[in-house]
């Protein structure tokens, strides 16, 4: 039972991260649906790990190096977003062209 409710939040968050991803038009908001994704690919990790190979924990560990992955991203990803902020005065997706002056 508990492996339904789990596996159904997990495709509730992907779908959410990826409906969010592709509509988003502001930069930040796109970050925070490719963190909602990777937390439930976690969710699959830990989830899966459990259920077939609850001896060895290859997708806890799995799910903590994508976690150390993810704030990473984050990091340099809201350092790149404040950048263009600072340059170009917005952070929407569509306004900021990289390759012009």
């Amino acid at each position: 039972m508990i492996f339904e409710h789990a596996l159904f939040l997990s495709v509730y968050l992907f779908s959410i991260g990826l409906y969010g991803l592709i509509t988003s038009r502001n930069m930040v908001r796109a970050l925070m649906c490719l963190e909602l994704i990777l937390n439930s690919v976690n969710i699959n990790f830990v989830l899966f790990s459990d259920i077939f190979d609850n001896r060895q924990l290859k997708g806890d560990i799995f799910s903590i190096f994508v976690i150390a992955i993810a704030a990473a991203e984050a990091a340099i990803g809201l350092a790149i977003v404040s950048s263009i902020h600072r340059n170009k005065k917005s952070i929407s997706i569509n306004q900021s062209n990289l390759l012009s002056n």
